[in-house]
Order: structure tokens, then C-alpha cells, then sequence
């Protein structure tokens, strides 16, 4: 039987990956991850998480902006309070996506 995933985010039809960001590891504390989807309608939906050495993802923070410049902007504020409390900033990095029936998709990087 194949374990059950807890998505982040869920990508339905018509929709896309906008982006995917993670920082260095961060000892003690662990990755902290940024990912967005593109949505039908042209908004984007967000969430930034940190995943702790265990594979815990913890301190999941949604939401919503109407444009990629306000999704920039997200980005921007989260890596300006990485930078002032860890000295690092997440990047564009690969990210794991599967399939509704919990199989593991090819990996991609955006």
C-alpha cells in the first residue's frame, strides 16, 4: 500500500507551479520552504513552512495575492526575516509532487 501525503499545496487542473523555494539548512531548525501555485483565475496561492530534520513540516503560513508582483513581494518580506534572524534566504530549488494515488511524479525544478 503506498503512504498517504500530506500536500502543501494542491495543484488541480488548469493550475501551476509559480514557485518553489527552499533556504540552506539550517541547523537546529531545519528548511524553511516557499511554494506557490498559479491559478485558474490568474491569482496565486502560497504557503511558507519550515521542514524539520524529522521530515515534520511545521508553522504552515497560506495565503492569496492577485499578481506575480505581489507574490514577489511575499517572497521578498520572507527572505529579509531569514536574512536578519539566519544570515541565509531561500532559493528556487526541486520540490517533490505526487500524484492523487500517493506515487511520486518525476522531480522538477522551477
Amino acid at each position: 500500500m503506498t503512504p498517504k501525503v500530506q500536500a502543501i499545496i494542491n495543484i488541480d487542473e488548469g493550475e501551476e507551479i509559480a514557485s518553489a523555494c527552499a533556504s540552506p539548512h539550517i541547523a537546529g531548525t531545519g528548511v524553511y520552504k516557499f511554494l506557490a501555485k498559479k491559478k485558474k483565475d490568474g491569482t496565486f496561492e502560497w504557503a511558507h513552512f519550515v521542514q524539520r530534520d524529522n521530515g515534520a513540516k511545521e508553522n504552515i503560513y497560506r495565503g492569496q495575492v492577485e499578481t506575480r508582483q505581489q507574490l514577489d513581494l511575499v517572497l521578498e518580506i520572507m527572505n529579509r526575516n531569514l536574512k536578519k534572524i539566519f544570515k541565509v534566504e531561500m532559493r528556487s530549488a526541486d520540490y517533490d509532487a505526487y500524484s492523487l494515488d500517493g506515487k511520486k511524479a518525476p522531480p522538477h525544478v522551477h
